[in-house]
C-alpha cells in the first residue's frame, strides 16, 4: 500500500528500516518506548536484523559504538533522562568517528519529571551535551510523514560525516497518528559505507586523540588540524542537509517554531511569516538571510527559551521568546501572546 497510518514512534522505525537499520538496542522510557518494542518485534520476523535490550542506558549506548565500529547500521531511542545517561558514550562516538542514531522523544524534566507530557527541554542538551568541542547534529521533524522522511535523511547524514546523528521527537509526535504516503515522502537512497568488521582489518579505536592508532595526546597542533578537518568535513557536507520549511507572508514578523509547536503556531495564527527548521543544528546556513528583512522575530517553544538563546546569539539581533512549560499549551493563550507580540500592520485574523 502507498499509504499507512503510523504513529510518530512507527513511522521513525520504518523510515529507518527503509534506509537499511539492522541493529537496535537500547532501554525502554516513556514516551519512546514502542520504538523499542517495534524492533524486538522485527528481530523475531526478519533475518538479519538483531535486537539486544540492555540493561541501562549507558550500557545501550556503548553496545550501539560496538556494533556500529562491527560494520552494523545503529539506532536507539529514548528520552530526556536516558539522554543524559547516554552523553558520555555519545562523547566516545564523536572523537572516534562512529555513525549512530540517538532518538530522543522529548517529555518535561529534568529527572523523572512528567513522563506523559510532551516538551522541547533537551535542546541545549543535544546541542552541547558533551565535554570538549565537537559539532553536534540535531534533526527535528513536525509531523509522522515527516519522521518516516527525516530519519532515513538522518541515517545518511550520520554515515556520510562519520558521527552520531540526533533526531528528536517528543510525546506529541511520537503517540501522534497520522498517514504517511510512502510515494510522497520518498527520499533519495544513498549509498552507505559500513566499518570493515572486526578481523578482516586491523584498527584502532580510542577516545583519546589519535593518528593511525598513535596517542597525539599532547600534541596540540595535531588536535587543531584533526578538529579543523573535522568541521570542514562537516560544514561541505551539510550543505545537502538543509531541511526546513518557510513561508513568508509579508509580515513585519517572523515566527521561528519546531516541532510540535510549529504546528499549533500555524492553526492559531496561519497569515504570519513563519520558519521552520528541521535541520536545528548546525544553524541553518541561511537563516540570516531569512531573517534580516523582518523587524520582528519571534521564537516559540515548550521551554524557556532554549534554542531562542541560540538563535539570537546566531543572529546578533535581540528576539522575541515566548515559552510555554510544563507539558501544554492552550491554543487561546498561545494565539492572544502572537497577536500581542506581532506589529501592528501585519495581517490579522
Amino acid at each position: 500500500m502507498a499509504k499507512k497510518v503510523y504513529s510518530g514512534n512507527q513511522a521513525i522505525l520504518e523510515g529507518a528500516l527503509k534506509a537499511g537499520l539492522n541493529f537496535y538496542c537500547g532501554y525502554p522510557i516513556t514516551p519512546s518506548s514502542e520504538i523499542m518494542e517495534g524492533a524486538s518485534e522485527i528481530a523475531v520476523k526478519k533475518d538479519g536484523f538483531n535486537f539486544i535490550q540492555f540493561e541501562d542506558e549507558i550500557a545501550s549506548i556503548n553496545g550501539l559504538i560496538g556494533a556500529s565500529l562491527g560494520g552494523a547500521k545503529c539506532m536507539t531511542a529514548t528520552s530526556g533522562p536516558g539522554a543524559s545517561l547516554m552523553i558520555e558514550g555519545l562523547g566516545l562516538a564523536y572523537m572516534a568517528q562512529t555513525p549512530l542514531i540517538l532518538v530522543d522523544v522529548q517529555r518535561v524534566g529534568p529527572s523523572t519529571g512528567m513522563p506523559t507530557l510532551p516538551a522541547q527541554g533537551d535542546i541545549l542538551q543535544v546541542y552541547h551535551g558533551c565535554h570538549g568541542d565537537y559539532q553536534s547534529i540535531v534533526i527535528y521533524p513536525s509531523s509522522v510523514a515527516e519522521c518516516y522522511q527525516y530519519i532515513q535523511e538522518a541515517i545518511y547524514l550520520s554515515f556520510d560525516v562519520r558521527q552520531p546523528v540526533i533526531f528528536l521527537s517528543d510525546a506529541y509526535l511520537g503517540h501522534l497518528r497520522e498517514t504517511v504516503d510512502l510515494n510522497k515522502n520518498k527520499v533519495v537512497k544513498r549509498k552507505i559505507k559500513t566499518q570493515e568488521p572486526w578481523g578482516n582489518k586491523q584498527r584502532h579505536v580510542s577516545g583519546l586523540l589519535n593518528k593511525n592508532g598513535e596517542p597525539k595526546t599532547k600534541d596540540t597542533e595535531y588536535y587543531r588540524e584533526y578538529y579543523q578537518q573535522r568541521k570542514d568535513k562537516l560544514s561541505k557536507i551539510i550543505k545537502d542537509y538543509q531541511f526546513y520549511k518557510y513561508d513568508d507572508k509579508k509580515t513585519d514578523a517572523l515566527i521561528i517554531s519546531y516541532g510540535f509547536v510549529s504546528r499549533l503556531v500555524k492553526s492559531v495564527y496561519p497569515r504570519v511569516s513563519t520558519l521552520t527548521p528541521i535541520l536545528l543544528f548546525p544553524i541553518l546556513k541561511n537563516m540570516r538571510e531569512i531573517c534580516q528583512p523582518y523587524k520582528k522575530i519571534i521564537v516559540v517553544e515548550a521551554n524557556d527559551g532554549q534554542y531562542a538563546q541560540i538563535v539570537e546569539s546566531y543572529l546578533g539581533r535581540s528576539v522575541i521568546k515566548i515559552n510555554f512549560l510544563g507539558g501544554r499549551i492552550g491554543l487561546e493563550e498561545l494565539k492572544k501572546t502572537i497577536q500581542k507580540e506581532v506589529s501592528n500592520d501585519s495581517p490579522q485574523f
